[in-house]
């Protein structure tokens, strides 16, 4: 009896290994079951697959044999992070995001077949290597879109990398800091603090602003870089007046504050064709007022994507209306409404001026109604 006990009992423990197994191979298979299929359709599928910018440029090609990248440097370069690689090294790139549907492959039989696959992006190659020979070899971010048709003409992350090269690889090189990261906003924050302030303080126009280069609110300085004196609404952004907008972030107040950036998706992550992106912080709970001034001037806990601030900034030139950014052509673009009508265009109108106050506008640029904050 002891040894049809013991029987049963191996066989029982047997048959609960193999579904603890099938459970793991199962969950990994969902996992894992992509990157496996491909790894093997690599080397045996016949599939073939054409990336090309918004002028038929290719960007990288693959079929059976071989890998393929564009045939300029320059272009490798400053597109990788558009691009990706073959490997996903970067996280966000194209062909990390295609590469299944290039492929064909089913997860329902965990298999790829031979398909022909040409992706055309709405970038502007040409643009990107433009923005990237302006950063001049600095750490930065470039992001350009068609305001009205959500088209993404040019993304850019600096230091970059050539796929293709076999040599060190800068530091920070695979991060694209257009959609992966977030950085301390600073003063661009401040169209925000002055989309809540035009919502929230209807004398907004008549008040003054008086700026010696520092506020003290209960003990706490809140320095500016410069002395602006007597200044309006529309100077102060344009003066880019830490002492005006820490107290406007107080006049607005800390709800007010808050319902606008959530308004304006800043503090959420987002996805740029199923690409994720890197979501925001701001101070959501009782902070008090000093800590509330140096967040409306882009301080304190403020935490910002660039392609979040890319929303919003196309927002504001669309009339508050979003259309959502896309990167692949023929991509429904969505539509958001961010802000009010009036609101997009009175800080429209202050953003011109700020160009033609602050960077000589009329003579620097000729004949161009530019928008940007200082």
């Amino acid at each position: 009896m002891n040894k049809i006990r013991k029987r049963a009992f191996s066989v029982l423990l047997l048959a609960f290994s193999l579904i603890v197994g099938l459970l793991v191979y199962t969950f990994r298979f969902i996992d894992h079951g992509r990157e496996w299929a491909l790894v093997f359709a690599r080397a045996n599928s016949s599939s073939s697959g054409v990336l090309t910018d918004r002028n038929g440029l290719l960007l990288a090609s693959f079929d059976a044999a071989e890998n393929h990248f564009a045939e300029d440097e320059a272009t490798r370069i400053s597109c990788f992070h558009v691009t990706g690689d073959y490997w996903d090294r970067t996280g966000a790139g194209a062909l990390g995001l295609l590469w299944g549907d290039m492929y064909g492959y089913s997860p329902l039989t965990g298999t790829t077949h031979a398909r022909s696959s040409d992706v055309q992006l709405c970038i502007d190659a040409g643009l990107c290597r433009t923005a990237y020979a302006a950063l001049g070899g600095q750490k930065g971010a470039v992001l350009m879109m068609d305001y009205r048709s959500g088209e993404l003409l040019c993304l850019v992350s600096s230091p970059s990398v050539d796929p293709l090269s076999e040599g060190a690889v800068p530091d920070s090189a695979y991060v694209n800091r257009c959609l992966s990261a977030r950085f301390t906003p600073g003063s661009i924050f401040k169209l925000v603090t002055a989309a809540a302030a035009l919502d929230t303080l209807p004398d907004i126009h008549e008040r003054r602003f008086t700026c010696n280069g520092v506020y003290t609110c209960a003990g706490v300085d809140i320095t500016c870089s410069g002395e602006h004196g007597e200044q309006t609404f529309e100077q102060a952004l344009s003066n880019s007046c830490n002492v005006a907008f820490a107290q406007l972030a107080i006049l607005v107040g800390q709800e007010s504050m808050v319902e606008h950036v959530k308004a304006f998706g800043l503090i959420d992550a987002h996805s740029l064709d199923g690409i994720p992106t890197a979501a925001g912080t701001y101070p959501l709970d009782f902070v008090g007022d000093p800590e509330l001034g140096w967040s409306g001037v882009g301080q304190s806990t403020d935490l910002v994507n660039p392609f979040a601030m890319l929303r919003l900034v196309a927002a504001i030139a669309n009339g508050g209306e979003l259309v959502e950014p896309h990167m692949v052509s023929g991509e429904n673009a969505g539509v958001t409404r961010l802000m009010s009508a009036s609101t997009a265009e009175e800080l429209k109108a202050m953003m011109n001026y700020n160009v033609v106050d602050h960077y000589d506008g009329e003579n620097n640029f000729p004949g161009l109604r530019l928008c940007a904050k200082t």
